[in-house]
């Protein structure tokens, strides 16, 4: 059978981190990347800018649910994306305008660099929430949350694919 899995996995070493440290958006596009058996190997020509935000801190994450369901015969994988960036600014407002009404695509590198291709059937759905704190010590600035539902894994990106990809940055 096609789907019967082909290899297994010893055991990792304890040598990874949480977390991630970029996150890349861009405007959604129609097969942003040629996927081969789960990697990223080159960049559709349509995609010509891409938008860079640098993490920082534990608040940035995240996480894939992928579920098969017998009964209907089919397969989601729901990618969650919860990043924090500190301080409100009117252009940063404006762009989140934008992100919320669009169709978003993003590229995360966490902190092992790897690069995780997200959204990339629908696009992603975004939650912005932009908060002042209340004590001095609280946080200024925005939480992102964004949705996407896709059928498998997020593709991970090769390293030529990523040189070629930090190429768009705007």
């Amino acid at each position: 059978m096609s789907c019967d899995i082909s290899q297994g996995r010893l055991r990792a070493c304890k040598d990874g981190l949480g977390g991630n440290s970029v996150l890349y958006l861009y405007n959604g596009l129609k097969d942003a990347f040629t996927i081969t058996s789960g990697e990223a190997t080159s960049i559709n020509a349509g995609l010509t800018e891409v938008y860079k935000f640098e993490l920082e801190g534990d608040l940035n994450t995240l996480e894939q649910s992928q579920v098969g369901d017998r009964n209907t015969g089919t397969e989601v994988n729901t990618q969650t994306l919860t990043i924090s960036l500190k301080k409100i600014d009117a252009s940063t407002n404006a762009q989140f305008n934008l992100l919320v009404a669009g169709y978003p695509q993003a590229v995360v590198v966490d902190r092992n660099g790897n690069w995780h291709c997200l959204a990339l059937d629908d696009g992603m759905d975004f939650t912005v929430v932009s908060s002042t704190g209340g004590a001095k010590t609280d946080m200024n600035g925005y939480t992102l949350t964004g949705v996407a539902t896709t059928r498998d894994l997020a593709p991970l990106m090769d390293s030529a694919t990523q040189t070629a990809f930090e190429a768009l940055v705007a």
